[in-house]
């Protein structure tokens, strides 16, 4: 009767413990798939945040950014409608004032051809005026910001009168071109005659330059 009591603990006791021992694997178990779970969800937010959400954000920065940029430029168009008057007033001025700036240049792509244009206004005004040049010489351009200055030497022969060579030297200086006399050189050959001189005269004008043409070949 003793031995079946104990057996029978005995027995209670290894299924107890059967119990226990599976009731902790299946905990055990639970644990280990809550966890696997709880990594594949994280890992599920991750990628959607990497390749759904955050492309999203990018794609809706983008179109406020470009919607910004439009707004702007729409805001400028209707500015330039509002005011297209006074800008076109405006061209029109700027556009006159170099049409002005341009009748003062010398003709020509090149010093030479600038020079023979000088020298062609000199000769025709020398003949106007009744003063003799004996010769032409052309000086070194020089380089002034957007435009060439060029120079050329005239030696005028013996006048009898100082009034045409007066004469002379002011419609050099006030006619179309902006010419300029920078030296002049006059000399009396008879002191008891004052009126009788001859010299020479540096006369110089201005046309497009280097930079100049550069610009308009870049626009």
């Amino acid at each position: 009767m003793k031995e079946w009591f104990f057996s029978k603990k005995w027995f209670s006791l290894k299924a107890w413990y059967s119990l226990r021992k599976s009731s902790f694997v299946e905990r055990s178990r639970f644990s280990q798939r809550k966890v696997l779970w709880t990594v594949i969800g994280i890992a599920v937010i991750i990628l959607a945040y990497t390749f759904g959400i955050l492309p999203l954000l990018e794609a809706k920065k983008r179109a406020e950014e470009e919607m910004a940029l439009k707004k702007k430029a729409l805001l400028k168009y209707e500015e330039y409608l509002g005011n297209r008057k006074g800008f076109e007033e405006e061209l029109d001025r700027a556009l006159k004032q170099y049409e002005e700036v341009q009748k003062t240049l010398l003709s020509g792509e090149t010093p030479q051809l600038g020079a023979a244009n000088l020298q062609e206004i000199v000769r025709r005004l020398s003949e106007k005026n009744g003063v003799s040049i004996r010769s032409f010489r052309m000086l070194e351009p020089k380089e002034i910001g957007s435009f060439r200055k060029v120079s050329i030497q005239i030696d005028f022969n013996p006048t009898n009168s100082m009034l045409s060579l007066g004469q002379f030297i002011y419609d050099i200086e006030h006619q179309e071109k902006e010419l300029t006399i920078s030296e002049m050189d006059v000399l009396v050959l008879n002191i008891r005659r004052p009126n009788h001189v001859q010299g020479s005269l540096v006369i110089s004008g201005l046309m497009k330059g280097s930079k100049a043409k550069e610009g308009g070949k870049e626009r």
